[in-house]
């Protein structure tokens, strides 16, 4: 709002010096008022946006920084295990939710753009909540889910988890993911796809999952719904799974991965 205000003052000057210092005429003070406007915006955006942008990626490296240093701990423990899964669990755990804190407290220099971008506050919480489900911080995730800009198809997924966990009203969610999935491009409907027809399928609704699943095979041609698909239509139910999606899937925590070792979760991109 800031900037749309000094884009017109410096409009307005620029007016008013065209026509009465420089004794233009109308049409061409005006022309100059307006290519004032346009230019204050452009160049001011460029600005805004290349510090934003240099703020959420100091956000990625602080990410990209802690998943490295899990990775390194998890090949450490291949060549000497730990005491116990359950206490390697417990460990990444608190690692995760160490440099995910550091994350989020970084977010928090978003708060310097208020006054100059309208929808920094959405861009924030879009961030934070998909560091808070990281760490499972459901409380956060619930405040900050009705502001988030729904532009990433991993979110319209995360959301319809939310609604699962809570124990929804089916038709909420099914509003949730045709409204999130309406202009998806080919083969971005995937994780929304496979979670809403998972949810479906848990509360025995085969024939709609059938139906979705049909739907979704027509923007993708990805191989876990293709499989999927097969499943149901064959009555074969109960081999009905996403596991084939790996960390995009499990990172929805409506499923635990079926595997023995210590696991690392995946970061918020």
């Amino acid at each position: 709002m800031l900037t749309m205000i000094l884009a017109a003052a410096l409009a307005i000057g620029a007016f008013s010096a065209a026509f009465f210092a420089a004794g233009l005429g109308v049409a061409w003070s005006v022309t100059a008022g307006v290519v004032a406007f346009f230019a204050f915006q452009f160049v001011f955006g460029y600005f805004l946006r290349k510090h934003i942008m240099a703020d959420m990626s100091s956000v990625q490296q602080i990410l990209l920084e802690g998943q490295k240093r899990l990775q390194q701990k998890i090949q450490r423990w291949q060549l000497r295990p730990p005491g116990s899964m359950q206490a390697a669990q417990r460990e990444i755990a608190e690692d995760t939710r160490v440099f995910v804190g550091e994350a989020l407290a970084q977010t928090e220099r978003l708060d310097k753009y208020r006054l100059w971008v309208p929808m920094i506050d959405r861009q924030k919480a879009t961030a934070q909540v998909q560091l808070n489900w990281m760490i499972k911080d459901f409380k956060k995730v619930d405040e900050l889910l009705p502001k988030v800009i729904m532009a990433d198809p991993s979110l319209v997924a995360m959301k319809m988890a939310r609604m699962q966990m809570l124990d929804a009203p089916l038709e909420d969610i099914r509003k949730a993911y045709e409204k999130g999935t309406r202009r998806l491009r080919y083969n971005q409907n995937v994780l929304a796809a496979a979670c809403y027809s998972w949810i479906l399928v848990k509360r025995e609704k085969v024939d709609e999952a059938f139906k979705v699943l049909t739907d979704a095979l027509k923007s993708s041609d990805n191989e876990t719904l293709k499989r999927n698909h097969e499943e149901l239509m064959n009555n074969r139910v109960a081999h009905f799974s996403n596991s084939g999606l790996g960390d995009q899937w499990y990172a929805l925590h409506l499923e635990e991965p079926r595997t023995r070792g210590p696991r690392q979760r995946p970061v918020w991109k």
